[in-house]
């Protein structure tokens, strides 16, 4: 499946966020990108606009294209509870996302290619899908001949991000996706609520 391969300094100069995690350069250049940067005049924002960049920031951070991110929110709409809400929570949960979550991988994008390559196991079956949806309960875990790989290592070695929804047994490297996280618990910085009026109009 395509995934977006561009710079990702400038994608998140243009959020004015480091959405993909901590970022040299964007801490030097922490202004729109552009010719002119800071010395562009920029007219407010129309409402449109500030919904469609508030879309276009959730699907870079969690990696996924439009197709499949309008799947998402149709799911979202058709389940109980706030949409918005539950649209982040179907985010959370898929399983790309919980192995980089238990950092097992130091990026989405790398826990999506670790999850292709089948290095990842659910309830002890190997799955290679990265948006498989994962529920309460779920055990997650590095497969067997996976774990001496030096990448998975490192990550597991750098990662100190602790959630409240997962745990992780690093003697075993494997950890249990406890509970879907409530929107208090996600850190991300989206609003939601400007997606779902975005996709009602």
């Amino acid at each position: 499946m395509a995934r977006y391969t561009g710079p990702k300094t400038k994608i998140a100069r243009k959020f004015g966020e480091a959405i993909y995690g901590e970022d040299k350069s964007f801490e030097k250049r922490n202004y729109p990108p552009g010719q002119h940067g800071n010395a562009r005049k920029r007219g407010k924002k129309s409402e449109y606009a500030i919904q469609l960049q508030e879309k276009q920031k959730a699907k870079y951070t969690y990696g996924i294209l439009e197709r499949q991110f309008r799947n998402i929110f149709e799911s979202a709409r058709a389940a109980q509870g706030i949409t918005g809400e539950v649209l982040l929570q179907l985010c959370e949960s898929r399983l790309d996302n919980v192995v980089y979550r238990m950092g097992i991988a130091p990026s989405r994008n790398g826990a999506r290619q670790l999850v292709s390559h089948r290095h990842i196991t659910v309830n002890g079956e190997l799955v290679n899908i990265p948006s498989y949806q994962l529920k309460a309960g779920d055990v997650v875990a590095v497969r067997e001949k996976s774990k001496s790989i030096e990448a998975i290592n490192r990550s597991l070695s750098n990662s100190s991000q602790v959630y409240e929804w997962i745990t992780w047994n690093d003697a075993t490297k494997q950890g249990t996706y406890v509970s879907v996280p409530a929107r208090i618990q996600i850190p991300e910085n989206i609003n939601e609520q400007f997606i779902v009026e975005l996709y009602s109009k």
